[in-house]
């Protein structure tokens, strides 16, 4: 007879469940509520360990418009938690400055990660960089042009495909895809800040950028970043774990920036990280 495993004679009465703990369908919920309040300047992620929806509101959010959203939250106020950050969110692309960058028509971003598909060659970069931009060069001792943006995509989500037109152009490598999670130690890099070191705050983080453009499901650490910096990659060691959207604060101060992860990019365009 092996001890404990026995069954024992009379079975001990079940516990009750505690009422006042949300459900997983509840708290979902109240972060589709808060995203229906429209207010813009806000970012929100589900604490399921907490039990509650963390909403971040930045310096351009009034107290009308906080209470707008405490309204959204309804008879699930109790599972809300709503918090202030200083800074403006909003999309981290437009600037004029030098640096390693990627330049359209007016405007500079960043080089996120180069890809494949087959015998073709691409980059990624935000997609709010996409959007406005038809074609991409590159300045290096002279300037070089990359190549036209094939597909982009914002708001939703924040991603665009650049293809390289160019043969002469070399294109780093040696990334594989990665996954965030909260407590990784990554890095950023950005053609207006350069490098930062930090950790992953959140993940799956909505925000609803000034102008109304809502992107849902991004990666949220506590790395600075600055206009210019949008598209650049997010990283750990080897792993590509996304590209950069957005940010409230400014460098080099530690701040809150926001990433499309990597995977879902991959598998919406078909292509592969060149290693």
């Amino acid at each position: 007879m092996v001890l404990g495993l026995m069954a024992p004679a009379t079975a001990a009465p079940a516990q009750a469940v505690d009422s006042d703990e949300p459900t997983e369908a509840e708290l979902a919920e109240l972060h589709e509520a808060i995203g229906e309040s429209e207010v813009e300047g806000i970012a929100w992620y589900t604490d399921e360990t907490a039990g509650e929806v963390v909403v971040m509101a930045d310096s351009t959010v009034d107290g009308a418009e906080r209470n707008a959203v405490r309204r959204a939250a309804g008879d699930q106020i109790g599972e809300l938690e709503l918090q202030r950050t200083e800074g403006e969110f909003k999309p981290v692309r437009r600037s004029a400055g030098p640096g390693t960058a990627i330049h359209g028509s007016g405007i500079r971003c960043s080089l996120g990660f180069n890809v494949r598909k087959g015998s073709k060659f691409y980059l990624i970069t935000a997609g709010h960089c996409g959007n406005e931009a038809a074609s991409w060069g590159v300045t290096l001792r002279y300037p070089h042009r990359i190549g036209p943006t094939v597909r982009s995509r914002f708001p939703g989500g924040d991603f665009a495909l650049v293809r390289y037109d160019n043969p002469s152009l070399s294109q780093r490598r040696g990334f594989v895809p990665g996954t965030a999670y909260v407590g990784r130690k990554v890095t950023r890099v950005g053609s207006t800040t350069g490098q930062h070191s930090g950790v992953v705050t959140a993940v799956g983080v909505s925000v609803r950028y000034g102008g109304g453009a809502l992107v849902r499901n991004l990666i949220q650490t506590d790395i600075c970043a600055e206009p210019g910096d949008s598209g650049g990659p997010l990283s750990s060691g080897r792993h590509a774990l996304g590209i950069t959207s957005g940010a409230a604060g400014s460098c080099p101060a530690r701040g809150l920036s926001l990433y499309q992860p990597i995977k879902p990019v991959l598998a919406a365009y078909g292509v592969q990280l060149y290693r």
